[in-house]
């Protein structure tokens, strides 16, 4: 067999190698950051989550939402009134909550699942931006269902995570609404 075969081959096994890891095998290719979600605290949300972890995966490639167990971010059903939030450390670490009277209000479950990533990979609220923006959160109201983010933000996230997955740090956990 020709070396350039061999070569060749050997290449192609180390490149898939590299990208079942996430490691990036070739200098062109960016780190992939996988992190893992658990929709189960919110059984009544599954659809909802898994299209809002799909929007973000159509608009950043540095990260990968995939449901599955080692679940760095945690989605639960709340039924307080207080408003759907997060505890985060703002680097793919972190408890959803999602508010079922929220949700009775109009607010759109998808959106708002989506608004929550957004801040479980690093982006702060701007309540005051247009529904365009997924972290204008519930400002535009109950008429806002876009669940995408915008181009800036999607930006921001690729930035977060140009150096894949960070330690945690308990100094950095915060709430957000």
């Amino acid at each position: 067999m020709d070396r350039r075969r061999v070569f060749a081959g050997m290449l192609v096994a180390a490149t898939a190698l590299g990208t079942q890891l996430g490691t990036g095998s070739t200098a062109q290719a960016a780190t992939v950051t996988t992190l893992y979600y658990s929709s189960s605290g919110a059984p009544d949300y599954v659809a909802q989550i898994d299209q809002a972890a799909a929007n973000w995966n159509h608009a950043v490639t540095d990260v990968r939402l995939v449901p599955g167990s080692g679940a760095t971010i945690v989605f639960y059903e709340t039924n307080d009134g207080q408003g759907s939030y997060t505890t985060t450390d703002g680097h793919g670490r972190g408890q959803i909550y999602l508010d079922q009277q929220q949700v009775a209000e109009g607010y759109s479950v998808t959106r708002i699942a989506a608004h929550e990533l957004g801040h479980n990979l690093g982006l702060a609220d701007d309540y005051s931006g247009p529904c365009s923006e997924l972290m204008s959160g519930h400002g535009p109201g109950t008429s806002c269902t876009n669940a995408v983010p915008d181009a800036q933000e999607a930006a921001e996230v690729q930035q977060n995570f140009a150096a894949g997955f960070a330690a945690a740090s308990p100094a950095l956990t915060r709430l957000v609404r």
